[in-house]
């Protein structure tokens, strides 16, 4: 799955799709792609995270209290 950096607007591959669904995970495995070569993998931070049209994340994948607002 691919996700844009709200940062400046990369790409991000998602490596690892169960921590993203996850609301009590903050950070989900990935690789930038940007330039010609494959980045490494490292986490990358659910709030730094956008799809690619800019529409934010579900509020079910970020915060584990939803039901409670």
């Amino acid at each position: 799955m691919f996700l844009k950096s709200r940062d400046n607007g990369d790409l991000v591959e998602v490596l690892d799709t169960a921590p993203l669904f996850d609301p009590f995970q903050s950070e989900v495995p990935g690789c930038m792609h940007a330039g010609e070569e494959m980045q490494d993998a490292r986490n990358f931070a659910k709030s730094g995270l956008v799809f690619p049209s800019g529409e934010a994340l579900p509020r079910c994948w970020m915060d584990g209290n939803y039901r409670a607002a």
